[in-house]
């Protein structure tokens, strides 16, 4: 029960932390913020990547960090820096303090993937994982997924200053339970697939094949996630013609059945895996399948059909949910326990270097083009790049070991 609760408990953090990155991405399809700032798409683009910015380049730092000092102490400064940043974004009077307050969101939450994977790696056995993982990253669903109802929510009854404020101060309730009533992880007795848990090289990690594949399929893997969290909004506003209200429902419901997928598909990979399946090959087989019916979402960006188009909005990123577990649990399923902060800081690095390339790619050919269809065939292009990374470079092979 300890286990478990505290699982749920990361995973609101996570939600958490979701609904603080996510809430810009739906103020900007307001028309009246972006007159106030004077934005144009390629503005809009800049500003949804200010956050990753930094939250990327802190990525391989923060694995280190949580590696040396583990996970409770690093994880509650960071959650205390980003709620304060949350809430200061509701005071800036212009857009240059507006970016350094979503600059400094990046730096707090930053630490918040690899503490949250290193605690599940020394917690979970291999046959609990998917399930934790699951769990985990369903949090960062749901919280893309309620983010936008509850920010258009308080926008349009209250302000947009308000609601930034609200998010901000909020979240420290989470950050009382997490000083008071958890521990620090303790050392699993459990080795990953193939190989000896002793000391290994950065370099040797870096050399690793599989590494590679993990960290092209995690970028694909983001930037479809990135494109729907920083412009899913402003796609249903402004290319369907949408109500706030109704945008806030379909992207609820987008990232909503990915959240329940993500769930589903790391507790059903644990069952085969607990039945005798093959971890790597088991995971692996999830994964591809996600990244196919991910890219079923150009179908709904090319066509003039709003019904169509809204369906396929939900479908590739429920789809997608097959993979969501089971991509990051295959990660600390092929590398050594004591590397798994920094080869989580290199692989989430990755997922948020697609977080400025979805942002930033998806304005200049909004402006470009007029449109989002160009936006989804470059979805489809690094979607399948994914799918092959995956395929032919994630393989079973053993890690040097050495100081």
């Amino acid at each position: 029960m300890r286990k478990w609760s505290v699982v749920i408990l990361l995973g609101l953090g996570m939600v958490i932390a979701y609904v603080d990155r996510a809430n810009l991405s739906s103020v900007l399809a307001f028309h009246d913020f972006r007159v106030a700032f004077h934005l144009s798409d390629t503005d809009r683009g800049l500003l949804n990547s200010a956050f990753f910015w930094s939250y990327a380049v802190l990525q391989i730092p923060a694995g280190w960090i949580v590696d040396r000092y583990g996970a409770k102490r690093p994880y509650a400064i960071c959650f205390a820096l980003w709620s304060l940043a949350s809430a200061a974004s509701g005071f800036v009077q212009n857009i240059g303090q507006l970016t350094a307050a979503r600059l400094v969101l990046g730096v707090g939450e930053s630490v918040s993937t690899a503490a949250s994977l290193r605690w599940i790696r020394f917690n979970c056995a291999e046959q609990d994982r998917g399930l934790a993982t699951g769990i985990l990253f369903a949090g960062t669903k749901v919280g893309a997924a309620i983010g936008a109802p509850v920010t258009v929510f308080l926008v349009s009854r209250f302000n947009w200053r308000l609601m930034f404020l609200v998010s901000g101060v909020s979240g420290l309730v989470w950050l009382a339970a997490w000083v008071f009533g958890v521990g620090d992880e303790r050392p699993a007795k459990v080795t990953p697939v193939g190989f000896v848990n002793s000391p290994v090289k950065m370099g040797n990690l870096l050399s690793h094949p599989a590494l590679w594949g993990i960290l092209l399929g995690t970028f694909a893997y983001n930037y479809f996630i990135y494109f729907c969290l920083t412009w899913l909004p402003a796609y249903f506003t402004e290319a369907r013609h949408l109500s706030p209200r109704a945008m806030g429902f379909y992207t609820m419901f987008s990232f909503g059945g990915m959240a329940i997928v993500s769930v589903l598909a790391g507790w059903a990979a644990d069952r085969m895996i607990a039945r005798g399946g093959h971890p790597v090959r088991t995971r692996k087989l999830f994964t591809l399948v996600g990244f196919v019916l991910a890219s079923t979402e150009i179908v709904g960006m090319l066509t003039r059909s709003n019904g169509v188009a809204l369906f396929f909005a939900i479908f590739s990123l429920a789809g997608l949910g097959l993979a969501t577990a089971n991509y990051w649990a295959l990660t600390q399923t092929i590398f050594p326990q004591n590397a798994i902060g920094r080869i989580i800081g290199v692989q989430n690095c990755a997922s948020n270097l697609s977080g400025i390339a979805a942002a930033i790619l998806t304005g200049w050919l909004k402006q470009l083009t007029g449109g989002y269809g160009a936006s989804g065939v470059a979805i489809l292009v690094v979607l399948l790049i994914g799918l092959a990374s995956y395929g032919l470079l994630v393989r079973e092979e053993p890690v040097k070991a050495g100081n």
